[in-house]
């Protein structure tokens, strides 16, 4: 019996410690894979168009949840959080240099699973936003 309920509070142990990712946008999420789940991308633009870029295609596909900037940044760096096909996503946007601007995207599930397909169509849809 004894050995049952350790057993059974090893496995609750396990599922707390499964996973807590740390998100672009610096905040905490929780995971059960630990799998790559974000796309880069740089464009010739100012932070500004990118992020308004990044902004409208959350906006097209899903919902904006919420927009900020990080606290251990500069006004260079901003990010969003919103959902896309009931999956998570946040979206970092910063300055490289003057000229050119860093967009990030992840996407994980609400369970917690990395899905690189959303992340990589967001990241391509917010380039063809910018070539508008």
């Amino acid at each position: 019996m004894k050995t049952k309920i350790f057993a059974a509070l090893a496995g609750l142990v396990i599922i707390a410690a499964a996973g807590c990712i740390s998100t672009v946008s610096g905040t905490h999420s929780p995971a059960l894979t630990w799998s790559k789940d974000s796309v880069d991308g740089r464009y010739q633009r100012t932070v500004d168009q990118v992020y308004t870029a990044s902004v409208a295609v959350v906006q097209n596909n899903g919902v904006l949840i919420t927009e900020f900037i990080p606290h251990d940044t500069t006004n260079t760096t901003r990010s969003l959080q919103g959902k896309v096909n009931q999956h998570n996503v946040w979206i970092r946007v910063q300055a490289v240099d003057p000229k050119v601007t860093e967009v990030t995207v992840q996407c994980r599930s609400t369970s917690g699973v990395s899905d690189l397909d959303i992340a990589h169509e967001l990241e391509k849809e917010i380039a063809l936003q910018l070539a508008r």
